[in-house]
């Protein structure tokens, strides 16, 4: 049964958190662009878009292949301990935050409509930048070491979030700036606002764009359900 809202018609707001709470893809880049170097290659900027919301085991895969080295568990599993601890060193330091983004989960918080913060990010890292967001900004989080394989784009991430809170993801908005994240929030059954950053998103199913999220309050995030 869905948990009551304060506000018809939203039943919960699902948001993604790199690049479109915290504008830490920027941060990713670094720990990325420097991983591929300790590969003895290299990671193009077109190389790097193409990772733009992709959990941590199918961003080092993609590092070794496209650096022709053999992508095999041992190695891929190597890689990922690299980045993670270059990445949590990143994350160490307070993170920058997207425009309007902290003032858009002040306004769902103080309206009582439950979040979920849904990441392909692994737990250990995603707690780091809580320290920026705030853990209690969510109800629940889910990370991408927390789906049993079933990463972005399945939609498993933002369904999960919806079980855990006992809500349709049909009367849900999730918030997303990339196109792996919408995918899996539309497969969902979400409505999903995109606010895209680092690369462009296609249009597609359940999206509605927005350039920021600057002015976004309980009101906008229900209308888009409503007439959705």
């Amino acid at each position: 049964m869905d948990r009551p809202s304060v506000v018809d018609g939203v039943a919960a707001v699902l948001w993604d958190m790199d690049g479109t709470l915290v504008d830490s893809e920027k941060l990713w880049d670094v720990a990325l662009y420097e991983a591929a170097e300790w590969l003895g290659g290299t990671l193009t900027p077109e190389q790097r878009a193409t990772l733009v919301g992709a959990n941590m085991a199918a961003t080092c895969r993609y590092l070794l292949e496209v650096n022709g080295r053999p992508a095999h568990d041992a190695a891929v599993a190597e890689v990922a301990d690299w980045v993670r601890v270059r990445t949590k060193e990143i994350f160490a330091d307070a993170l920058p935050w997207r425009d309007g983004a902290r003032d858009a989960l002040l306004a769902v918080r103080a309206a009582g409509v439950p979040s979920a913060l849904v990441t392909s990010t692994e737990r250990e890292i995603t707690e780091l930048a809580l320290r920026t967001i705030g853990a209690g900004m969510f109800d629940i989080t889910v990370c991408g070491d927390e789906v049993d394989g079933l990463n972005k784009p399945h939609p498993e991430p933002y369904l999960r979030a919806a079980r855990a809170l006992g809500v349709d993801p049909a009367r849900c908005v999730a918030v997303e700036d990339s196109p792996v994240g919408a995918e899996s929030a539309a497969a969902a059954g979400c409505t999903v606002l995109v606010v895209p950053n680092e690369v462009p998103v296609p249009p597609g199913r359940r999206r509605v764009f927005r350039s920021s999220l600057v002015g976004v309050d309980v009101a906008t995030l229900a209308s888009l359900v409503i007439s959705g």
